[in-house]
């Protein structure tokens, strides 16, 4: 029998796991509900590793409006953190289709010009442009903030990577297939650890299921070593609300070029507050009944 491996994303410290799968679970029920379906495993076959507490760790006094600011500062002397955070902006800028009036309006004003040098290194340009982010998708300043703040560290900390993936990794600690499904940041670890598994580690993912995934994004996509379809997984589908902020793009051709290609699902109705959370995902009756076939089949 398959097992079912939950990976999570950001913004679950200080929360006991087993309270945090059951919240995933109960959400998912919902979406099998809505389909016509029951929960099809036990759920001691349930898998839901857990890493929240890390990456509290490496934001600990850090809110969502100053984690953009902590980058900034590291910019001044760190040109990796200065590049991943304009092309990240830039990219949304893009999206947005944000003009250059805009971000003047929404410069802060504290007696200086109200046209300032564009970078990352000046702090109201940055500022500037999340506010006009917030306006185009209302709490997407803030969340572009934290996805910046912790995608540049799990990828450039290698102490931090090595200690999340050794802890997914127990997930994997049996020769049963596992159906995975990671969400947001979640889903860039699930994406590296499947990908640097080799065939003779045992590891088989016959699905592959990402939800608000931010893979797509060029500033992400690039600086993961490369992009290809892990050898362990079979099927891959991935899901997302077009104003989720997270997940920018479709893990399409375009975007996220694998053979065999990604499935995409671009119309998830995603009616958490943010668009972006676990919930409103899960409960999505296609969603959910994806999840359902593939470990039943």
């Amino acid at each position: 029998m398959k097992e079912l491996v939950l990976i999570h994303g950001r913004s679950q410290h200080d929360q006991a796991s087993e309270t945090l799968k059951r919240k995933w679970i109960a959400a998912w029920e919902r979406g099998l509900g809505r389909a016509g379906l029951s929960l099809p495993i036990p759920v001691e076959r349930i898998r839901f590793p857990f890493y929240g507490d890390t990456l509290r760790d490496l934001v600990r006094g850090v809110d969502e409006h100053s984690a953009a600011k902590i980058i900034v500062r590291g910019a001044q002397d760190d040109a990796a953190a200065s590049d991943f955070l304009l092309d990240l902006l830039d990219e949304y800028i893009v999206a947005c289709r944000i003009g250059e009036d805009e971000i003047n309006r929404n410069i802060p004003r504290d007696g200086g010009p109200l046209v300032i040098e564009r970078g990352v290194q000046n702090w109201r340009w940055v500022h500037a442009v999340l506010r006009t982010i917030d306006q185009h998708m209302p709490g997407g300043g803030a969340l572009i903030g934290m996805l910046t703040h912790d995608v540049y560290m799990y990828l450039r900390k290698t102490n931090v990577r090595t200690v999340i993936h050794r802890g997914v990794g127990l997930a994997f600690d049996n020769p049963s297939d596992k159906v995975v499904v990671a969400h947001s940041l979640g889903s860039v670890v699930a994406y590296l650890m499947l990908r640097q598994t080799t065939a003779q580690s045992g590891w088989r993912v016959p699905t592959l299921i990402t939800l608000g995934s931010p893979l797509g994004i060029k500033a992400i996509r690039d600086r993961l070593g490369g992009v290809s379809h892990p050898v362990c997984v079979g099927n891959w589908f991935n899901a997302l609300d077009p104003h989720d902020v997270v997940a920018l793009y479709p893990l399409d051709q375009r975007n996220f070029r694998v053979n065999p290609a990604i499935e995409n699902k671009t119309d998830v109705a995603n009616h958490t507050g943010n668009q972006h959370g676990i919930e409103g995902y899960l409960d999505d009756p296609v969603i959910a009944k994806r999840i359902h076939d593939a470990l039943v089949t």
